[in-house]
């Protein structure tokens, strides 16, 4: 597992639009900053997302992980064993995600032309969402989540489809993904390039060698993966600067699709790592 440095900076809890509970993080760098969204995987707030908004801190950002299960009323602490499943709403996840920006726009820390948002495994799809619904996004992060199997099928809790998703968005997207991952296989990783060139929007994507699903969590050791987890958060905080520093040309279209994956790729062998 990786050593945690000590910095100085720690999260600590804030609410915000109606009753949202969020972590928080501020960096240590004066006046108005960027900030990232940084969104938690199904177990809820954990001490990975609470990790990783210190990260975001640490990087020069104002890191916010805002509570998507705070209208579940049931058994929290099997959600975060991974017990229990709590299903998100389009409608509510982006009720939650407009109350997040607005909390940070009124930050007098945060300049507010500069916010971007993480999604990690079942928030995948959620920046996506909120990028398509609002334009002063400046980007977005896909971090292996979002476009397994079913999630691009339509159903009563997300109405639009990721492929209808993605002609809405407006900012540059970054996704991450492994090749061993048993919920999203090469070929979603591929059909959502697809649906990127489609729509001619600006991407960045990115499989990793042998690398399987939830690969940046340090406090799982069977799925972590220190090398590709260090390259991915270079990546991550490179992109974001990119797009916060106005990196990237408006007026033109950019495409990156990098995959390093098996002539022996068989996405049925994939398993789950703990």
């Amino acid at each position: 597992m990786a050593r945690k440095k000590t910095t100085g900076i720690s999260a600590t809890m804030v609410r915000f639009g109606k009753g949202i509970s969020a972590v928080r993080a501020l960096p240590k760098a004066k006046g108005k900053r960027p900030a990232v969204i940084i969104l938690h995987e199904r177990y809820g707030i954990d001490q990975h997302t609470k990790d990783l908004t210190v990260r975001l801190a640490q990087a020069g950002f104002v890191g916010l992980a805002p509570d998507l299960f705070h209208r579940f009323t049931g058994d929290k602490k099997a959600v975060l064993s991974g017990q229990q499943r709590v299903d998100l709403t389009d409608d509510g996840a982006l009720e939650d995600l407009n109350a997040a920006v607005e909390y940070l726009k009124r930050s007098a820390n945060v300049d507010g032309a500069r916010i971007g948002i993480i999604g990690v495994c079942q928030t995948g799809r959620q920046p996506l969402l909120l990028a398509a619904n609002r334009h002063d996004i400046a980007g977005v992060v896909v971090l292996y989540g979002g476009i397994g199997g079913k999630e691009w099928l339509a159903n009563e809790l997300r109405p639009t489809p990721v492929e209808d998703l993605v002609p809405q968005v407006n900012c540059p997207v970054l996704g991450v993904f492994g090749e061993a991952d048993h919920i999203i296989s090469v070929d979603d990783v591929v059909r959502l390039r697809n649906s990127f060139e489609k729509a001619k929007k600006s991407y960045h994507i990115r499989i990793y060698r042998d690398a399987p699903h939830g690969w940046l969590n340090d406090t799982m050791p069977g799925r972590y993966r220190k090398e590709p987890a260090k390259d991915a958060w270079s990546l991550m905080m490179s992109f974001l600067k990119k797009c916060f520093g106005g990196g990237w040309d408006t007026s033109r279209i950019f495409s990156t699709f990098e995959s390093d994956y098996s002539t022996q790729y068989d996405f049925s062998k994939n398993v789950r790592m703990e």
